[in-house]
């Protein structure tokens, strides 16, 4: 009577109450999770933890040493290979020294569960392990995907890499670009065309081998290449010694400016070839090369030609077909410009008008014209005086123009402006 009493009191309800509160907090959180004294022995454990590794029930009855449960994991591989004892000691030895820090238990089943060990205030340990298996074979599987991608991104780098030497700037940047249609559909198009080629190029490489030919051929292609980049043409083509470039695609700066800027390039080119001419004698070149180039203006199809399987970005047009008459009818290291071409660029080269010439396709002798240089290298050397501000373009050609008869005209101009301003 007196035993029965003596459990029927409040601080024996409660603590019923608080053993069952504790039981239902267990066995809600997530993962397993063990409670161990000071002294190591096992307090409480949830069901979860049984369920997670399948120990057998009387290893974690409340007083059980926590170490024989350890030595049961330890045997089946828990903790890998070693001395069992010595696997043991050291999960022992985190127990009563807890990290704070989690780390990861890989089970025989390729299972992957994260522990975490707490001093509790009673100098015991709460120790709880979650199976993150599922989250670590997604993080894998990411750190995977972004492998692959970083692989197939540097493929298709060195991809672009390669294809970018096949193709011209504007054109890779056109088919590549985010913003920019990679069908290109033809269209007739008002461009500056030029076609330039070696003299004699068969002679000068006879005596040649195939690799030192080969060197030099490509010495010669990646100069003029670079010039050309730098001007901003459109490289279409190589045809062996051959170069077929164009502006005014797909990008343009308007019809004169690209007809400048294309003579300014065959200009430049030229200079080049002078420099090139010498380091090719000192190689041991006993025939350097020279180099003829014809220019046309006018409207060409521009777009992609081909097959269904392959086709090629390019222009067609008479002004391409001329571009290359005028080359072939130019004199080694000149550069001839159709008709067009010299009427937007005359403001900025000096040209000679050449005798009509009759070439193969046209029905029509061609005037063309030869360039003689830029305006401002001839009054460098003090061959022409030019002087232009707005509204007035004051230009003498003093290899042609007798001194006299250009100092009567000036002053007859002089003259006419003092009467105005009276």
């Amino acid at each position: 009577m007196e035993q029965r009493q003596a459990i029927d009191t409040p601080f024996a309800r409660e603590a019923i109450d608080s053993e069952s509160q504790l039981k239902v907090v267990l066995e809600h959180i997530t993962g397993a999770l063990i409670y161990t004294d000071r002294h190591m022995n096992i307090v409480c454990c949830n069901n979860n933890l049984i369920e997670m590794y399948g120990a057998p029930l009387d290893l974690l009855q409340p007083g059980e040493p926590y170490a024989a449960f350890l030595k049961w994991l330890a045997v089946r591989g828990y903790y890998g290979e070693g001395d069992v004892d010595a696997l043991i000691a050291d999960r022992l030895d985190g127990l009563r020294n807890p990290s704070g820090k989690s780390f990861e238990d890989h089970t025989p089943d390729g299972r992957i569960y994260r522990v975490w060990r707490r001093d509790a205030v009673d100098g015991g340990t709460v120790t709880v392990m979650t199976d993150v298996t599922d989250q670590k074979q997604a993080e894998r599987a990411v750190l995977e995907g972004r492998r692959q991608a970083e692989q197939t991104n540097r493929k298709l780098a060195t991809l672009s890499s390669k294809l970018s030497k096949y193709l011209s700037p504007q054109i890779y940047q056109s088919v590549f670009g985010r913003d920019q249609n990679v069908e290109m559909p033809s269209k007739r198009k008002k461009l500056t065309v030029f076609f330039s080629d070696i003299a004699a190029f068969t002679e000068a490489t006879d005596d040649m081998e195939p690799e030192e030919l080969t060197d030099v051929l490509n010495h010669y292609l990646s100069e003029m290449s670079g010039i050309a980049f730098r001007y901003g043409a459109t490289i279409d083509k190589y045809i062996g010694d051959a170069m077929l470039l164009f502006f005014g695609d797909p990008e343009t700066r308007g019809v004169k400016e690209d007809a400048e800027t294309c003579v300014k390039m065959a200009i430049s080119m030229q200079c080049r070839m002078r420099e090139l001419e010498q380091e090719w004698r000192d190689r041991g070149l006993q025939r350097p090369f020279h180099v003829r180039m014809g220019i046309s203006t006018g409207f060409c199809t521009v777009g992609n030609f081909g097959s269904h399987d392959r086709f090629d970005y390019t222009i067609i047009g008479r002004e391409v077909n001329l571009a290359a008459r005028l080359q072939s009818a130019a004199e080694p290291g000149s550069i001839f410009l159709s008709y067009e071409t010299n009427a937007l660029v005359k403001d900025v080269v000096l040209t000679e008008p050449q005798p009509p010439i009759t070439l193969k396709g046209f029905a029509r002798p061609i005037n063309c014209y030869r360039i003689v240089d830029t305006y401002d290298e001839l009054a460098k050397d003090d061959r022409v005086i030019l002087r232009e501000r707005e509204g007035l373009r004051v230009l003498v050609d003093l290899t042609k123009q007798d001194r006299r008869e250009a100092i009567s005209i000036l002053e007859e101009v002089l003259s006419r402006l003092k009467e105005r301003l009276h």
